[in-house]
């Protein structure tokens, strides 16, 4: 499985609109002019995130864009990783149809690190808490709706060994 490892490192200078954890309180004070712009507010708890530490990097992804792992995302996030629970805000987002695409860079090298037979060594996670079986879950299995305004999204951080334990 494959994350697009290069996604994340490329996109730096278009993460402008890409708010991390904070964003959620202006648009609390402020959430009439949220709505004028026509935009989302999606916050993204994030949980089983390992107390390794390293950098949680989030890809949200429409249809066109998340078949291909070498597309870039809609809109993207590097937070560090807070053991736990980490939280990514990212506003501006047009109302659509998404899927979350997240990993723990651990050693924070900027990929999801694999084996050779390329079996996720770090803990990822996807929208609706989908499980690959032997590749990433289609689009159909983490799939969500984004609407004009606050939206919020939880998921779990998996790794392979809870993979294999949960079949």
């Amino acid at each position: 499985m494959s994350l697009g490892q290069a996604h994340f490192s490329k996109l730096r200078p278009l993460l402008a609109s890409v708010l991390a954890v904070g964003a959620a309180g202006w648009l609390a004070v402020f959430p009439a002019r949220a709505q004028e712009l026509g935009g989302a507010t999606l916050v993204i708890s994030v949980l089983d995130v390992s107390p390794k530490g390293g950098t949680l990097r989030l890809g949200l992804y429409d249809r066109t864009s998340y078949p291909n792992d070498n597309s870039p995302p809609v809109a993207s996030a590097d937070v560090p990783a807070q053991m736990g629970q980490t939280v990514v805000t990212l506003t501006n987002i047009p109302p659509g149809t998404y899927a979350i695409e997240t990993f723990q860079d651990i050693n924070s090298n900027n990929k999801m690190d694999t084996s050779w037979i390329g079996i996720p060594l770090e803990p990822f996670g996807f929208s609706r808490d989908a499980k690959p079986h032997l590749s990433k879950p289609g689009f159909g299995k983490v799939k969500f709706e984004v609407a004009v305004g606050m939206n919020a999204q939880t998921l779990h951080l998996q790794n392979s060994v809870s993979l294999v334990a949960s079949e």
